[in-house]
């Protein structure tokens, strides 16, 4: 099924760099590219001939500029020599990426990101969802972190092959999934919550990620239909959010493949 996404901005507005990221989001295709930028002088590598012929097969007009020219574009001397003018990204529609979910060879398996500001955490949680098989992620629209460029950089583009939607309430969304049967898991290092391993989680599963300062919100944890942690055995007594999303989606992964959870 074709999803369809919310339509993009006419005429690029993101500067984009990196040279794995441009790769990505030139494969991936989601996005208008109005132009790859060289830097004049650039040695030739591998990387830089497989990104510079992924650019002539898709049409994508390169030019090259003196590198201050990309220095001030990007405000940053990390660019690798090379700068792509595109597009926004295009979010899903919600809808649509809960019937592709529902769709999908597998049992439905979602992210749900409640409220979390972070670019680095949001874009790290982005590449392991693409990389553990997560059918599509939520975001909410308001007062949290969107896909914007530190995102899509952070994910060394991996941003660019999943379905993202924006939604305008966390908890009324978590319903409308339990609605179809996906269970809701509110990831939480709480005391009493329950060993996310112990959880079936071969049937439809939605992982729900909060924020590093105050976690999966009160109203949105009692709406889950579950808490679930990590096992955590040294000092500190919590993972970072992004390494902890990135584990419990792995789990999934691992019980799906295995089809059966952990004997606690």
């Amino acid at each position: 099924m074709q999803v369809q996404r919310e339509p993009s901005s006419s005429g690029p507005t993101e500067i984009l760099y990196g040279r794995q990221v441009l790769l990505e989001v030139l494969r991936a295709g989601r996005r208008s590219v109005s132009r790859l930028l060289i830097a004049a002088g650039l040695e030739p590598s591998p990387a830089l001939r497989q990104l510079l012929r992924q650019a002539r097969a898709v049409g994508v007009p390169i030019e090259s500029r003196p590198r201050s020219e990309l220095d001030r574009r990007t405000a940053s001397a990390h660019h690798q020599g090379v700068v792509m003018e595109v597009s926004p990204f295009g979010y899903t529609d919600f809808e649509e990426l809960l019937d592709s979910s529902l769709r999908a060879p597998e049992p439905p398996f979602l992210l749900v990101l409640d409220h979390v500001h972070d670019p680095q955490n949001v874009g790290s949680m982005m590449r392991s969802a693409e990389v553990a098989g997560v059918h599509g992620v939520i975001l909410a629209r308001d007062n949290a972190c969107g896909i914007t460029p530190a995102v899509v950089r952070a994910s060394s583009g991996a941003v660019e092959y999943l379905n993202v939607a924006r939604v305008a309430n966390i908890a009324d969304t978590v319903r409308r999934l339990q609605q179809h049967g996906i269970q809701c898991l509110a990831l939480e290092a709480l005391p009493d919550a329950r060993p996310l391993a112990s959880c079936r989680l071969t049937g439809g599963v939605a992982l729900v990620v909060g924020n590093e300062g105050e976690g999966v919100r009160p109203r949105v944890r009692k709406t889950c239909d579950e808490v679930v942690r990590l096992p955590v055995c040294g000092r500190i007594g919590s993972l970072n959010a992004a390494v902890a999303a990135a584990v419990a989606m792995f789990e999934v992964r691992r019980q799906r493949d295995a089809g059966r959870p952990t004997t606690p």
